[in-house]
């Protein structure tokens, strides 16, 4: 009795002829047997998976040639009608630098989203991939991410501003940033609700008076100044007293800017997304550039922003979100203005504090007293700048008068 092994063997070989005969056969029948299958599917005598059995194809495939012959149908030509070709496969080859780099973004700790690597791609080499392109790459080459947790259902979401500048939301998010730290440091980002442009993104050390003095500005001078922003109850936007004004708030209505309040952290929904777009992107990029300091990781930031708001379509608009941003001006669909040249405007953006002159004619400032051209007793502004220097005022910031600065340490 022949083992198995042979009598395998010797069978397939019986069957190998009949089977390149019956594939010959097939092919010189090709478009009448297609015909026929595809009528037989239209007359719901097969279902789709055994369509797809008889034809060899795809299900996309098959719904692409059930569709042209339902066409041909109509048009009474089926008996002349051919089944074509497919297309085959046209893609363009991957670079070896974008190999490199998906595998320095997919294999570094914690690994980048897909949708990341593939924008790094575009953004690095301006070479165009899909998600789906990455993971299907991930997965062939064994730096597939583990299957996340299933999410629970966000609720419901408030639609846009209509015009760009009406409302700007704020906020900061403390996160692990750097590869190895233990230490979390606040990112704060703004956003616009009606095009969803990041208007400032940057980590600060803390989460202080100063590092607002600093994001706000920045974001005024390139995209000008909304009318209104949105915030939490935080100290440095809400005082307990509805008729007073933190500093912050303070030097926003001084350039006719005001707060709006969100009732609940749910109602910050746009805000918070934006946060977890960086949390799932920075760490793993941080990574594997191994960035691990403030300063250097800031103007990467910058790059990834901006590469965000020119390259990347945003899901809920369905387009870039500069080009949302673009399509409103030309709409005239904007409120924001300007930022203002005005004599204030170092000053206004400062912690001020009102203090005396001493007996001798001296003030501290810093870790020095020195010495003020003003009488003892007199009671003038102290401003701290976000850059670290410190000026002195003989006055607070007023529309009406100009600035008279009595001392000032600025670097040249």
């Amino acid at each position: 009795m022949p083992d198995e092994k042979t009598g395998g063997a010797d069978k397939l070989a019986r069957i190998l002829p009949v089977f390149e005969k019956h594939q010959q056969l097939i092919h010189r029948h090709a478009p009448s047997f297609i015909r026929h299958v595809l009528e037989r599917f239209r007359q719901h005598t097969l279902d789709a998976s055994q369509a797809c059995a008889q034809l060899g194809l795809s299900r996309s495939r098959r719904y692409a040639l059930a569709t042209a012959y339902t066409a041909a149908r109509a048009r009474k030509q089926t008996p002349l009608w051919p089944p074509g070709a497919s297309g085959g496969n046209h893609a363009a080859s991957w670079p070896q630098p974008v190999f490199e780099l998906l595998t320095k973004r997919l294999a570094c700790a914690p690994p980048c989203p897909y949708s990341f690597a593939a924008s790094e791609a575009l953004r690095l080499h301006h070479f165009k991939l899909d998600r789906a392109q990455v993971r299907r790459w991930a997965l062939e080459n064994n730096l597939a991410h583990a299957v996340p947790l299933q999410k629970v259902l966000a609720p419901v979401r408030r639609w846009q501003r209509a015009q760009i500048g009406e409302l700007w939301l704020l906020d900061a998010s403390p996160h692990r940033w750097f590869p190895h730290s233990k230490l979390s440091f606040p990112m704060l980002n703004m956003l616009d609700d009606c095009s969803r442009l990041f208007t400032g993104s940057k980590i600060y050390e803390r989460e202080l008076l100063l590092s607002d003095f600093d994001f706000l500005p920045a974001a005024f001078l390139a995209h000008g100044c909304p009318l209104r922003i949105y915030v939490d109850y935080h100290s440095i936007f809400f005082t307990n007293d509805p008729d007073a004004l933190t500093q912050l708030g303070w030097a926003l209505k001084f350039y006719d800017i005001s707060f709006l309040y969100a009732p609940t952290p749910q109602a910050k929904g746009k805000i918070e997304r934006a946060h977890q777009y960086w949390q799932g992107r920075l760490p793993a990029y941080f990574a594997s550039e191994k960035i691990t300091e403030i300063a250097v990781a800031n103007p990467h930031i910058h790059d990834l922003r901006a590469h965000r708001n020119t390259q990347e379509v945003h899901r809920e608009l369905r387009q870039i979100p500069q080009r949302a941003w673009d399509q409103a001006r030309k709409e005239k669909r904007s409120v924001l203005r300007p930022a203002p040249r005005c004599p204030w405007w170092d000053y206004v953006w400062s912690v001020r504090t009102a203090i005396q002159v001493g007996s001798d004619g001296r003030l501290p400032i810093g870790t020095q007293r020195l010495r003020i051209e003003k009488p003892p007793q007199t009671k003038v502004v102290l401003c701290r700048h976000p850059n670290g220097h410190h000026s002195v005022l003989a006055a607070a910031p007023n529309p009406k008068q100009k600035p008279a600065l009595l001392f000032t340490n600025r670097p040249k």
